[in-house]
């Protein structure tokens, strides 16, 4: 199955149009025509059966056929990650993740971080174009970039975990990690959290957890939580 997006599709909808660039991908690149079928998912669980009606590649039209709309999961996933100093180690992590099935991302500024600035139009493209990809019924929730310090204080239910390097009493994330659970997750910049981060979290409930006993980059951890988490919760 090939999944296309529109987010304003619902139930009642019956027919609708493309935009002119994904009307254009169908039918120039993709070489749609009248009569083909296509599945559009809305980014919130439902997935639409569409027949062509009018195949332009300016105004793609198509007739709504049928819906089906997906069940949610029993958890949500929620990774905390600061930006990478490279952007293309950060958009895999979105990539990868909104592939394994990531539900909420937010990008954190810490005290070590050597980007501080993100460009979310473009990571919002990058997960999208990952949602079809995956045929994902879900798009995961991508927030505005926050400091770790205003990020701590905003109530986060559920399992509240940092994974960091120091040498400090620390669980494994296989054996904390409980089914059918939210999930909150710090990773931190390529020099870690600071002692003060660490300390902060802790303070605020979190639990410090290894991801394994070699030194992993920051998308690589971002992207073997994410998957542990979703391994944990398979049925």
């Amino acid at each position: 199955m090939q999944l296309f997006y529109n987010e304003n599709i619902n139930e009642q909808t019956t027919e609708f149009s493309f935009d002119k660039e994904e009307s254009k991908h169908i039918i120039k690149v993709l070489r749609k025509q009248d009569g083909d079928i296509l599945y559009v998912s809305n980014g919130m669980g439902l997935i639409a059966e569409c027949k062509i009606t009018l195949a332009s590649d300016n105004k793609c039209t198509v007739a709504v056929l049928s819906y089906e709309v997906k069940p949610k999961s029993g958890f949500h996933t929620h990774l905390a990650v600061a930006p990478t100093k490279m952007n293309d180690r950060f958009e895999l992590f979105l990539e990868k993740a909104t592939e394994i099935g990531i539900h909420e991302i937010t990008p954190i500024i810490c005290d070590r971080s050597e980007r501080k600035v993100i460009n979310k139009e473009r990571f919002e493209k990058i997960i999208l174009t990952a949602l079809k990809q995956s045929n994902e019924a879900y798009l995961p929730k991508l927030n505005e970039a926050i400091s770790l310090k205003e990020f701590l204080k905003k109530e986060h239910k559920g399992q509240l975990l940092i994974a960091h390097c120091e040498e400090q009493n620390k669980k494994t994330l296989k054996s904390v990690l409980k089914p059918d659970t939210d999930i909150t997750l710090l990773i931190g910049p390529e020099g870690d959290f600071s002692l003060k981060e660490i300390a902060l979290a802790l303070e605020s409930d979190y639990t410090a957890v290894s991801l394994g006993n070699t030194r992993l980059r920051t998308e690589t951890a971002a992207i073997v939580a994410c998957h542990s988490i979703v391994f944990v919760n398979e049925k």
